[in-house]
């Protein structure tokens, strides 16, 4: 098994790392060969995209030209890290409601029309990548799902419509919530909680996206 972990935290020992580290650690158990690669998006963030990599996605023209001179090399690195896992695991903490900005430049650079987004012939986008399991690991300050949240979600609904478009399609969702609040007996607690329903037996296999 081949597992890609994307950390977007920039801090060490934040939630979401932890998150990840035991989803990882979980998957391991599983397949002691397995092969993992670390995407560190908080502490080595990758650029946004830039104006070569722009003006490459506006016509078949200058796609080709911009292949030449190089201004798809990131996204192509990634869209193949991607292609080559079988699972992805993401840790993720909630910035202001929704994904941190390293996430996003990740996102704008594997999701390319073209690549691993194709087209229908009434227009509508189809998922150019296999499906795999995706793991997200949430760590959020506040609430928000279950009897005590406190504040709206936009990063659940905007990672699955996002990935789903490229054909990731298999996501579940891990959260640990109210860091800002409590200490770190109680996080451990809920991080083990969260992760309880973990069911390692559906990698490889497709799953409907739904929050644990």
């Amino acid at each position: 098994m081949k597992i890609l972990r994307i950390d977007c935290s920039p801090r060490a020992e934040s939630q979401s790392r932890k998150l990840s580290a035991a989803i990882v650690g979980r998957l391991l158990a599983t397949d002691s060969g397995a092969h993992v690669t670390h995407r560190d998006l908080g502490r080595e963030p990758i650029a946004h995209p830039e104006a070569d990599y722009a003006r490459a996605l506006s016509s078949p023209a200058a796609l080709a030209a911009g292949e030449a001179k190089g201004a798809l090399r990131l996204s192509e690195a990634l869209i193949r890290e991607v292609e080559a896992a079988d699972v992805l695991v993401i840790g993720t903490p909630m910035n202001n409601f929704t994904v941190p900005s390293v996430l996003k430049a990740w996102i704008d650079q594997v999701l390319r029309v073209g690549r691993t987004i194709g087209m229908s012939a009434a227009g509508e986008k189809i998922g150019l990548l296999q499906d795999k399991p995706v793991y997200v690991g949430i760590a959020s300050g506040g609430s928000f799902t279950g009897e005590r949240a406190n504040q709206p979600d936009f990063l659940t609904p905007y990672l699955i419509a996002a990935l789903g478009c490229v054909g990731l399609t298999s996501l579940r969702f891990f959260a640990v919530q109210g860091t800002a609040f409590l200490g770190d007996e109680q996080l451990a607690a809920d991080r083990e909680a969260a992760l309880a329903a973990m069911d390692v037996s559906e990698a490889g296999f497709g799953m409907a996206a739904e929050m644990r």
